[in-house]
């Protein structure tokens, strides 16, 4: 091996989905380092229109792209959305460590925005910045599968050619038959026309909402969703701040409004123990929100009778044990709310 040859070339993405600029920049990687890693990002997400694919769906068009002597070279880490830039860095970083702690170690990678910022996090690693080539994105991709009428998929697949691997292609197709696809195009047309319906706006929208993480008996009050988006997935109770409300005022409304949570005020007060504000740019799907998320704990009292409402579909005291395994059911970053209160995840630990 050549001394000034890396060991180990890293390429980071969504892959949603894996498309020709990111075949670009995979066989770079392939030419720089013996072994390359690729790192997919937003890993352990519910389906929706913004992240269709599971990380292992994302693996195999990955695989499928390269030739059978190449795929050996290929190995896959996914990690989920920290939604805080330097513990995510940290925690590839330590994954990156734990295949070999002596490689020589170059990232792979093209500067496409403000978002692209997190390529110059990783200390001791060399940076190989390559020039995308033209072309769609992932976000015009699924707008064109989710956009298209069902009955005219290979028409809508046909004008992608150029955009994605042959072997991408093909895996949406099938992809595509499979029964979350109406679903996922109901939500991704919702989505469209909530945002159509702020265009008009004399500046772009910031929306503010609230949520409410309630802990009693080492269980967690969660609800499943009624509404767009997000039906069926779990999420902690919450929704849009009103005029005349503080933040802690509007808490305390919608946990009663979904929950029918029914304590009083003065034990809501001694149970609140801490508060956070959640203002990651792509936390929602809806657009740009920020939400203020206050964490009350009721000790190991009684688990206090609760009963849907308003938005929620279903409300249950989950077992705080039982919420890692259901992680890829969670609407938007709720998940990564309750981590912030109830500590979940293990540092170091992607997957």
């Amino acid at each position: 091996m050549s001394q000034n040859m890396p060991d180990i070339a890293v390429l980071v993405g969504r892959f949603q989905p894996f498309h020709n600029a990111h075949l670009a920049l995979l066989r770079r990687a392939l030419d720089v380092a013996p072994e390359v890693v690729v790192v997919i990002g937003s890993a352990h997400q519910a389906r929706t229109p913004k992240n269709p694919f599971t990380w292992s769906e994302r693996a195999e068009m990955i695989r499928l792209a390269l030739p059978e002597t190449e795929r050996a070279r290929v190995t896959f880490l996914p990690v989920r959305d920290y939604y805080d830039q330097q513990r995510w860095v940290r925690v590839v970083s330590e994954a990156i460590a734990a295949l070999n702690a002596s490689a020589q170690v170059v990232l792979v990678g093209h500067f496409k925005d403000a978002t692209s910022e997190y390529l110059r996090g990783f200390p001791g690693w060399a940076l190989m910045s390559v020039d995308r080539i033209p072309g769609a994105g992932g976000t015009q991709l699924r707008d064109a599968l989710f956009a298209g009428d069902p009955a005219q998929l290979d028409a809508t697949l046909g004008a992608l050619v150029d955009q994605a691997p042959p072997t991408t292609i093909a895996f949406v197709r099938a992809w595509a038959a499979l029964p979350f696809m109406p679903a996922l195009t109901t939500e991704w047309q919702m989505l469209r026309g909530y945002q159509d319906a702020w265009k008009t706006a004399p500046y772009p929208p910031v929306f503010v909402t609230v949520d409410a993480v309630v802990r009693c008996a080492d269980r967690v009050l969660l609800i499943q969703r009624g509404r767009a988006p997000g039906v069926g997935l779990f999420a902690v109770p919450g929704g849009f701040v009103e005029q005349r409300e503080t933040a802690y005022q509007s808490t305390l409304r919608e946990l009663a409004e979904e929950t029918h949570l029914e304590l009083l005020a003065e034990t809501m007060q001694r149970a609140l123990r801490a508060s956070a504000v959640f203002d990651h740019p792509d936390r929602s799907l809806r657009g740009r929100t920020i939400t203020h998320a206050h964490y009350f704990d009721l000790g190991d009292r009684e688990l206090p009778e609760v009963r849907a409402d308003d938005d929620a579909q279903s409300v249950a005291w989950v077992p705080i044990t039982d919420i890692a395994a259901i992680e890829d059911r969670f609407h938007d970053d709720h998940f990564h709310m309750l981590d912030h209160f109830l500590g979940l995840t293990r540092e170091g630990r992607a997957a």
